[in-house]
């Protein structure tokens, strides 16, 4: 992998972006995890206005405490890194309230899950149509394009995606290459979405690594039943979660109506 070549790529990448687009920057919620470090070290690289904004609702200490950490190295070395804090905690709380209760608790869950990372993605479009700037996605190829591990109109909502051709152990590697914090690179990926401390493994069931190789066999039309052990399990594990979220990546279906039922009569 050429770190030095991937780097500079996209970092020019971004700015001809945003030169097209005639915006003035980029606006990208940091979580304290590897995707969002990465991103906003490669934003921060293209000497335009960045806006790191922070929004945690219940989130644990140790996420909120690495997200600040970066946040303050990138502004050592970043003169156009700006840092904010937005605490959507009480704003969740009044959503719960004003929601109504159903029966099954479980799918209610899931449900406002989701609408934790929906609030965030409101919160940075905020501040994109405050400053003219464009709102970096964090996603990377597994979770984009593999497994569908996003939500649909939360993190999934963005005018860009940088770093959705990396996978995430090429995630891991860039980052290294562009001193990102250690205890951002040795903390275990979650999404931060449950006031807990689930990881993102715990979720899919199986490691990042693990899913690489199912998302490459996968596209080479190898079936779980091609295998065993193991890899037949992650396999299956890859198929099934790539056949539930293909909604969230292919473009939204429109229904096309027949020219002739559109004639007059």
């Amino acid at each position: 992998m050429q770190v030095q070549k991937i780097t500079k790529h996209l970092v020019n990448w971004l700015k001809a972006y945003s030169e097209k687009s005639h915006t003035k920057g980029f606006v990208i919620g940091v979580s304290g995890g590897i995707d969002s470090a990465l991103t906003s070290k490669l934003c921060a690289l293209t000497e335009l206005p960045v806006i790191c904004v922070d929004m945690p609702i219940y989130q644990a200490q140790n996420q909120i405490d690495r997200a600040h950490a970066h946040i303050k190295w990138l502004q050592q070395s970043h003169q156009n890194v700006r840092f904010e804090k937005v605490s959507l905690t009480e704003v969740y709380n009044g959503l719960i309230t004003a929601l109504p209760k159903v029966e099954n608790e479980a799918i209610r869950v899931m449900a406002l899950v989701n609408s934790r990372a929906r609030l965030r993605m409101t919160t940075l479009y905020y501040f994109a149509g405050l400053h003219n700037y464009l709102v970096a996605g964090t996603g990377n190829k597994i979770e984009d394009f593999g497994v569908g591990f996003f939500t649909k109109y939360g993190d999934g909502g963005v005018d860009l995606s940088p770093i959705a051709d990396l996978t995430k152990t090429e995630v891991y590697t860039l980052a290294r290459h562009l001193g990102v914090n250690q205890a951002i690179i040795s903390a275990p990926p979650t999404d931060g979405l449950w006031g807990d401390d689930r990881t993102d493994e715990d979720q899919l069931g199986a490691s990042y690594p693990e899913l690489e190789w199912a998302m490459n066999v996968h596209n080479q039309n190898f079936k779980p039943t091609d295998f065993k052990g193991r890899q037949r399990a992650v396999l299956t594990i890859y198929t099934k979660l790539h056949q539930a979220n293909k909604h969230k990546m292919e473009p939204i279906p429109v229904c096309l109506i027949p020219k002739e039922y559109k004639q007059s009569l």
